[in-house]
């Protein structure tokens, strides 16, 4: 049996108790949600709900999936998640591998690296990209939620490392049988690259996802908001009507109770992609790192 200090037992016990309490804090707020939309009116109007319903009833779920302005921007929403999701990692990993290359391979490596990494320290502003983007034509459409923030430099430097640990023999030997850039990175790169681009994927899917600025600002009806603006016009400026609550139904449950439903509806397709990408995720941790 390994010996283990007193030190080091004290600092597990510490170790386990701090996560314990992180994760409690980023449960518990989730089952609380759950709980309101799970109650009548009474008790959520008295705000008297904590981690278990009170009356339940899932009038609340009924309405939610009754609205229509619900259901549609919940669809673009996905919508959005899904073509940006692909659309940056083409751009982030093309990149990467770029990037990767020394500058023998490469010429003007050096300046591109400098380039991305000054973009990433000052932006345009928040006018110039609207400018841009509308004389595009690319305002009230879809592509102006996708290809604006599609290149992430942060990102790239994350594929960029996770590129730079791989033996270079693995290209070279493709080189030599004839292989060409594109067919390299598509069928040696990417294919051992999976932790990295999962890591990064997770990362650009949560982001699309959680989204509500830009979908307000280059939406111009509040019928093609994606879902992340819809549930900030609803909460935050308290729009009743894309809530899709008629007024003489108020009687019999709570707006509250609708808005909670929502809001949970709203973070299952995260908790449900999560469990799948996990795995990844761990080994995606340790990108660049040094590899026996």
């Amino acid at each position: 049996m390994r010996y283990r200090s007193p030190g080091y037992t004290i600092f597990s016990w510490f170790n386990y108790t701090f996560v314990l309490l992180l994760s409690l804090l980023c449960i518990l707020p989730l089952i609380h949600i759950f709980a309101v939309s799970l109650s009548s009116k009474g008790p959520a109007t008295a705000n008297i709900i904590n981690f278990w319903p009170v009356g339940f009833t899932l009038d609340a779920y009924r309405q939610t999936f009754d609205n229509a302005y619900f259901l549609r921007s919940f669809s673009i929403g996905v919508q959005r998640t899904i073509l940006g999701t692909l659309f940056a990692m083409m751009v982030n990993v093309a990149a990467a591998y770029s990037l990767s290359k020394s500058e023998i391979k490469f010429r003007g490596r050096t300046f591109y690296t400098w380039y991305f990494i000054v973009i990433m320290l000052f932006g345009g502003g928040l006018i110039p990209t609207y400018l841009v983007v509308s004389g595009l034509g690319l305002t009230n459409t879809i592509w102006a939620l996708v290809i604006p923030g599609a290149m992430s430099t942060w990102n790239i430097i994350l594929m960029l490392n996770f590129f730079r640990s791989l033996p270079a023999e693995l290209e070279d030997a493709a080189l030599i049988d004839g292989a060409g850039h594109f067919r390299t990175l598509l069928q040696i790169y990417i294919p051992i690259s999976i932790p990295g681009i999962a890591t990064v994927g997770l990362f650009t899917i949560v982001g699309h996802w959680n989204s509500w600025f830009d979908g307000i600002i280059y939406m111009k009806n509040m019928k093609d908001y994606p879902l992340a603006s819809f549930l900030q016009s609803i909460i935050v400026n308290d729009n009743m009507s894309l809530t899709g609550i008629d007024v003489r139904k108020l009687e019999s449950f709570s707006n509250r109770t609708v808005k909670a439903s929502q809001i949970f509806i709203s973070a299952l397709p995260i908790l449900c992609i999560y469990p799948f990408l996990q795995k990844y995720f761990v080994k995606g941790l340790v990108l660049g790192s040094v590899k026996e």
